[in-house]
C-alpha cells in the first residue's frame, strides 16, 4: 500500500456553499498518497477564490469553461497519474478520515480492477434521508436494474486507457454507462467495500425536473441497449424501483 497512489478528481461549478466541506474531507484523510485534482468550470461565484485558499494542498487546479460534468471529469482523468482514480463531487464529502486508507488497503491486498461501496443521502444539516447499500456484485445484476453509487466508484487508471472514459452523448447517464461498460460488458473484477464511503447532499442534475428525468430515462435505455443488457425495458423499470428500498 505504501507505493499506491490515488488520484481524486473534484469537478465543480458555482459551489461556494459546499466546496469547503468537500476539500476539507480530502485533507483530513489519513492516507497521504493522494493526487488531488480540481477541475473548475469557470465558476462565477466565490468558488474559485475558496479553492485557491487551499492551493498549496491541491496538486492540480484548472479553471476554464467545459462541456459539463463528464467533460470536466475526462479532463481530470487525462491529468491523473495515480494507480487508482476516484471522483468526489463538489456537493459530496468523504464519510470519515479513514475512507481512502481502506480503499488503498483493498486495492493493495486484493486482485480486482474496480471498487465501490455505500452512500448516504443527507440534508444540508447532516440528517440522513436515504441509505444506498450496494451489496456484493454478482454477474448479471445490471440486468435486474442494479448499479453501484457512482461517487463510490474507484478503478485502476489503466482501465480508462483501455476501455475509454465518460461518453458525453449519454448525457446524465454517462456515469451509469461507464460503470455498465466496465463491469457488465467487459466483466472487470469488482470488489465491494462494505462501508459508507460518501455523504451526498440531496439534489441531482437528473432529478431537478420531470423533463430532465424523462431525458435521463432515455439515456439509461440507450446505455443498456449498447452494453448488452438482456431486456433493457425491464431493466429500465427495475432500476428506479431499487431506490425505494433505500428509504427503509
Amino acid at each position: 500500500m505504501q507505493n499506491l497512489t490515488i488520484s481524486l478528481i473534484t469537478v465543480v461549478y458555482n459551489a461556494q456553499n459546499t466546496i469547503n466541506t468537500c476539500i476539507d474531507s480530502v485533507l483530513r484523510q489519513k492516507f497521504n498518497n493522494i493526487q488531488y485534482i480540481i477541475i473548475d468550470g469557470a465558476s462565477t461565484d466565490d468558488t474559485l477564490k475558496i479553492i485557491e485558499s487551499y492551493k498549496d494542498k491541491i496538486q492540480i487546479l484548472i479553471s476554464e469553461p467545459d462541456n459539463g460534468i463528464y467533460d470536466a471529469m475526462n479532463k481530470g482523468i487525462q491529468l491523473a497519474s495515480g494507480d487508482v482514480i476516484g471522483t468526489l463531487n463538489a456537493d459530496d464529502y468523504l464519510a470519515d478520515e479513514n475512507v481512502l486508507v481502506e480503499v488503498a488497503m483493498a486495492f493493495a491486498s486484493h486482485q480486482f480492477d474496480i471498487l465501490y461501496g455505500d452512500l448516504d443521502f443527507i440534508e444540508p444539516n447532516g440528517k440522513i434521508v436515504r441509505k444506498w447499500r450496494s451489496g456484493t456484485y454478482k454477474n448479471g445484476m445490471f440486468n435486474r436494474g442494479w448499479m453501484p453509487p457512482h461517487p463510490t466508484f474507484y478503478c485502476k487508471r489503466e482501465l480508462f486507457e483501455i476501455l475509454g472514459s465518460y461518453k458525453l452523448d449519454y448525457g446524465s447517464a454517462a456515469d451509469y454507462e461507464l460503470m455498465l461498460r466496465f463491469i457488465h460488458f467487459h466483466k472487470k473484477k469488482v470488489f465491494y467495500l462494505n462501508r459508507v464511503i460518501i455523504k451526498m447532499i440531496i439534489g441531482g442534475v437528473s432529478n431537478k425536473s420531470l423533463s430532465n428525468r424523462v431525458k435521463a430515462l432515455g439515456y439509461d435505455l440507450k446505455a443498456m441497449r449498447n452494453n448488452a443488457i438482456l431486456f433493457p425495458v425491464i431493466s429500465l423499470i427495475l432500476k428506479p424501483m431499487r431506490k425505494i428500498m433505500q428509504f427503509f
